[in-house]
């Protein structure tokens, strides 16, 4: 059996008044890896110092049980087998889409097996650029030069793919359409990501774990639910709390997309086609009430059992309830302290969630 992808290091860099030193750490690099925090906290940084693009770059660095640095002991970025996606694509704006995608092939080096033409075109097609292959660069929009930029990154074959911020230039629409991209794609080369982002909706829609950045330290290293369990998560924004369900996509219904979370569904109006057979929907402790039984006469169609875990007391009179649902996946509602004593909310209490707004994390 192939072991998982792994990462492990300890790395410093100096950049003027600024300075990474990681501490030791250790990554599972499989699915995608977030670097989170703050502008000026070290994610970009980090991702130099792992890339090896800063010869400045100090410390260990081993992945997969082959050892990328060894303090001034380092493979150069080519060898690193590492495909990058920026902020900015980063593509010659003289060229064509084609000669951008060949020049980056040309300088792969020579122990990277080169893609056949087959290969080639599975790809451009998948990435939505086949028919853009003749137009130069400096004619395609926000959205249509990252995905040039990632098609770019797939034909180098990489070992691992980091993304810097890959949507912060694109409108609403277009971040829309490449989040789906990058799951589509992740899923399809099975290509350990790292992605840098500050924020929390596409981690939400991306993570299977986060490195939370401070000050050019590693925080804590954190599955996406572990990160969502946290009353103090850095993920949460002025929203409040937010729990992220994964669940089945089952057929449409009266208008409704179910889906499904074990023997219970949850109901989403958002109908548009999905090319998957799992979703993440992102739900707001603000949007979630408790009732002692399940009420019938009301327009809410999201009722699910559910069993108290924690009760953590919040400032303003405000209780955050953590529940438990019956396919074992954790969420929280918010309620007052006075709802709070009359319910006799408690630790252990089966009661029903009702849902007011679900949405596909996004």
């Amino acid at each position: 059996m192939q072991s998982k992808p792994m990462m492990q290091g300890n790395l410093t860099l100096k950049l003027g008044e600024f300075e990474l030193d990681s501490g030791h750490f250790s990554l599972d690099l499989e699915g995608v890896t977030v670097l989170f925090g703050r502008s000026g906290s070290g994610k970009s940084t980090l991702l130099r110092a792992i890339s090896g693009l800063d010869k400045r770059t100090r410390g260990s660095l081993t992945v997969n049980g082959k050892a990328w640095q060894e303090d001034n002991r380092r493979l150069v970025p080519q060898a690193r087998n590492i495909g990058f996606v920026f902020q900015d694509a980063a593509l010659f704006p003289h060229m064509t889409v084609r000669q951008n995608l060949n020049y980056g092939m040309k300088r792969l080096p020579k122990s990277v097996d080169k893609l056949s033409a087959d290969d080639f075109n599975e790809i451009v097609s998948r990435v939505g650029i086949a028919d853009k292959l003749d137009r130069t660069v400096t004619f395609l929009s926000g959205g249509e030069r990252q995905r040039v930029a990632i098609a770019r990154a797939l034909l180098s074959r990489p070992e691992i793919l980091c993304m810097d911020e890959p949507l912060s230039a694109l409108d609403w629409r277009a971040k829309a359409e490449m989040l789906t991209l990058i799951e589509e794609v992740v899923e399809a080369y099975r290509i350990p990501v790292l992605y840098i982002t500050h924020a929390p909706s596409e981690v939400e829609r991306l993570a299977d774990r986060i490195v939370f950045m401070k000050d050019g330290r590693i925080e804590s290293i954190e599955s996406l639910q572990q990160a969502l369990s946290r009353v103090d998560s850095p993920l949460f924004d002025e929203q409040g709390a937010v729990t992220v369900l994964e669940g089945k996509v089952l057929p449409i219904e009266s208008g409704l997309r179910p889906v499904g979370l074990g023997e219970d569904t949850l109901w989403l109006s958002d109908t548009h086609d999905i090319n998957k057979s799992m979703v993440r929907v992102r739900v707001l402790a603000r949007d979630v009430s408790l009732a002692l039984s399940d009420p019938q006469s009301l327009s809410i169609v999201n009722h699910l059992p559910a069993r108290i875990v924690e009760l953590i007391p919040e400032g303003e009179h405000r209780v955050l309830v953590r529940v438990q649902l019956r396919d074992g996946q954790k969420l929280f509602a918010e309620v007052t302290a006075q709802s709070t004593q009359r319910l006799d909310l408690h630790v252990g209490l089966e009661l029903f969630v009702l849902i007011k707004s679900v949405v596909l994390a996004e």
